[in-house]
C-alpha cells in the first residue's frame, strides 16, 4: 500500500513540473529566436503560407536550408520553361540562406533532387553559376516525382564563415 501512494506522490510531483515547464517555455514564433534558434518561416505566397515547416533554421552558426523547388512564386507551380525553374529555384534557396544569415558560398553541403536524371548536365550548367569555386559536398538523386510539378528540389546546409557567434 505505502508503494503505491509514493508512486502517486511521485507522479503527481512530476505532472506539476511538467505542467510548470510547459508554461515557463514561449510559444513558437515564425521568425524569431527560440531556445538558440532562428526560423525563418514558410513564406505567405504561392500557396506555402500555413504549412507545417521554416525555410530554414539556424542553430548557433550552422544553417539547415530546407528543400525549395523552382516554383513561380505567384501561381505555386513550376514554370513549364525549365531554365525559368532553375532560376526561381535557385532566387528562393539564396534568398532564405541570406534571410538566415548566410550566403551561397558558406553552404558545406547540398542535396539535389531530380525527376529526370538526364537533366543532371543542365543543373551542372546552372550550379557551376551559383558555386563557383570551393563547392559544397553534394548528392544528386533520382525521384519519380516531385511536389507541384517540379523538376528539381534542392536543400542544404551552411556554415557562416567568421560569424561572431553570439549566444540568444
Amino acid at each position: 500500500m505505502s508503494g503505491n501512494w509514493a508512486r502517486n506522490i511521485v507522479k503527481a510531483v512530476c505532472a506539476v513540473a511538467f505542467i510548470a515547464a510547459l508554461a515557463a517555455m514561449p510559444a513558437m514564433q515564425t521568425g524569431a529566436q527560440q531556445n538558440g534558434r532562428k526560423y525563418v518561416p514558410a513564406p505567405a505566397a504561392g500557396g506555402y503560407q500555413g504549412l507545417p515547416f521554416s525555410e530554414a533554421v539556424a542553430v548557433g552558426n550552422t544553417v539547415y536550408i530546407a528543400g525549395h523547388i523552382g516554383t513561380d512564386p505567384k501561381s505555386g507551380q513550376a514554370p513549364a520553361d525549365l531554365d525559368a525553374e532553375i532560376k526561381n529555384l535557385f532566387d528562393a534557396f539564396r534568398g532564405d540562406a541570406e534571410k538566415a544569415g548566410v550566403k551561397m558560398d558558406d553552404l558545406v553541403s547540398v542535396t539535389v533532387y531530380c525527376t529526370d536524371l538526364s537533366l543532371y548536365e543542365k543543373f551542372n550548367a546552372a550550379y557551376r553559376k551559383e558555386f563557383t569555386k570551393d563547392f559544397p559536398a553534394r548528392a544528386f538523386i533520382g525521384v519519380a516525382s516531385l511536389l507541384r510539378g517540379g523538376h528539381f528540389e534542392i536543400e542544404g546546409v551552411a556554415v557562416m564563415r567568421g560569424a561572431k557567434v553570439v549566444p540568444l
